[in-house]
Formats: C-alpha cells, sequence, structure tokens
C-alpha cells in the first residue's frame, strides 16, 4: 500500500486512475503530473519511487482539490443565487443551468442540476 495525500492506493493500481479518483483531478491535469515528474502513463503505485511519491504528494498539496474546491464550487453558487442572476434562480429551482431542453425531458433536467445536493 502507497500513500498519496494521505489516502491508500493498492499497489497494482495505475498511477493515472489513482490521481484521479481525487476531486478536481481530471484525465488531463493527472497526464500533466506524470508528464511533469517523468512516470510513464502505464506505471502502477507499488512501482513509483519513494521520491516520486513525496513529489506527487507536494505538487498535489499546491493544488485546489477535495474539500477546498468542493466549497468553493458551493460558493459560487450561493454568490449566483444571492445576487439573483438567471443562473442562481436555475441553481435555486433545480433546474438544468446551462441551457439544456426542458420542454421532453424535465425528469433528466432535474437530475442534471443536482451538483450541489451530491457534495
Amino acid at each position: 500500500m502507497v500513500f498519496i495525500l494521505g489516502v491508500n492506493f493498492p499497489e497494482r493500481n495505475l498511477v493515472k486512475k489513482s490521481l484521479e479518483t481525487f476531486f478536481g483531478v481530471g484525465p488531463l491535469a493527472s497526464a500533466r503530473l506524470l508528464a511533469r515528474f517523468h512516470i510513464h502513463p502505464t506505471c502502477k503505485v507499488g512501482e513509483l519511487a519513494n521520491k516520486q511519491v513525496l513529489d506527487l504528494t507536494a505538487a498535489l498539496s499546491d493544488m485546489k482539490i477535495e474539500n477546498d474546491l468542493r466549497r468553493q464550487v458551493l460558493d459560487d453558487i450561493k454568490r449566483l443565487k444571492e445576487s439573483g442572476s438567471y443562473r442562481g434562480r436555475r441553481h435555486a429551482l433545480g433546474l438544468p443551468v446551462r441551457g439544456q431542453r426542458t420542454r421532453t425531458q424535465i425528469s433528466t433536467a432535474v437530475k442534471l442540476n443536482r451538483m450541489e445536493r451530491r457534495l
């Protein structure tokens, strides 16, 4: 087991997929981190050297991920609601914010805007 930013990962997992488990780190960000520290995309967590693990942990601690990013998203939605903007009203009503069709797919549309409730 290898610890990256306090999370325990099995040694057989790919480093790229393990990094993507953090909220706010997607495929592009994980690929950039791997390229930055010269780690092959098919490398497993167990094959990492101790220095590479420390470098990845340091880079992730500098990024805004997990709770900090969740808090920022919620604050942004709260700001939109308080300002009374169109997007804020759509968030408050649980309707799609980004122009999706609601005439026929209203049940799908309501599901699209539940990000605040999921966090």
